[in-house]
């Protein structure tokens, strides 16, 4: 994957091999996470770095 700031749900149904319908799914469910806590967030796309969080485990120290 590259290193952009989103990661749209195609991608990540590639990534994960999952359909595409599926992979909507997890992106609003991620979405209404990050509005929960007051972020703002794009239909069909969901920041990279929460995506990789969630799903890997992956955080970078600040």
């Amino acid at each position: 994957m590259n290193n952009t700031l989103f990661v749209t749900a195609g991608e990540i149904a590639k990534e994960l091999g999952i359909s595409k319908p599926f992979a909507y799914k997890l992106v609003r469910q991620m979405n209404e996470e990050l509005e929960a806590k007051g972020f703002l967030t794009i239909a069909g796309r969901v920041s990279r770095k929460y995506y990789e969080e969630k799903f890997y485990g992956i955080t970078k120290a600040d």
